[in-house]
């Protein structure tokens, strides 16, 4: 049905809607903060995102669209942007709130050593593939910042937040790459995938919440 991708933005979206009202979160607080990281980070993606739909890099299902599009970029797309880190910082939040130890706090550098890591081994092995340069060119120097110029204090909280978030990724990117609603060119990936999810997804998805919570953290500590 054409309102496939509208509908799966509307349920990623639904529930921490809902949820930022809750006493307890109150997630609804920081808004003031969100949609300015959602804005900025949009911007880059969307320019991205247009430029590979226009090279080919993915394209879309005209059979689960509603045909609204700005030049060859569905409406659905532009609004993923928006509601999957509205999800995902939710989910951010709401790990604050009710878990007060910070588990990974003797973790986080060496998680963020492992991403480094992977980014330069993939970007040397497929410099070729264009999804795979530009995610984990995109990356490395966004985990680069955070973890050793800004020492970002809140990375390791992050990172779990991260991890968490990957259980809805599943649901959200298994259904839209096998109904199929977005269809990749394997020949700008590295043709490897966890079920029908290319490899590189989770790692597009990793950049696109970190630069979304830099900004957002940034907003936060101005309005405090």
């Amino acid at each position: 049905m054409k309102e496939t991708y509208l509908l799966i933005n509307f349920l990623t979206v639904l529930f921490p809607f809902l949820l930022s009202f809750d006493r307890r979160v109150r997630y609804v607080q920081y808004w003031r903060s969100l949609f300015p990281a959602l804005g900025l980070t949009g911007l880059v993606f969307l320019f991205w995102d247009l430029i590979f739909t226009w090279e080919g890099v993915w394209s879309f299902n005209p059979n689960y669209i509603i045909g609204i599009n700005f030049q060859g970029l569905p409406l659905e797309e532009m609004l993923f942007f928006v509601t999957v880190p509205f999800a995902c910082i939710f989910i951010y939040e709401c790990l604050n709130h009710y878990i007060k130890v910070d588990l990974l706090a003797n973790y986080s550098r060496w998680i963020s050593l492992v991403f480094l890591l992977l980014s330069l081994l993939f970007l040397i092995l497929f410099y070729d593939r264009v999804y795979t340069l530009v995610t984990f060119g995109l990356l490395l120097p966004l985990i680069f910042f955070n973890q050793f110029v800004q020492k970002a204090p809140w990375l390791s909280r992050f990172y779990l937040a991260y991890f968490v978030s990957l259980l809805p990724f599943y649901i959200v990117n298994g259904l839209l790459t096998s109904i199929p609603v977005v269809m990749y060119n394997d020949a700008e990936n590295m043709a490897l995938r966890i079920g029908t999810i290319p490899f590189e997804d989770h790692f597009y998805s990793l950049a696109l919440l970190l630069m979304n919570m830099s900004w957002y953290e940034y907003f936060k500590k101005r309005t405090n």
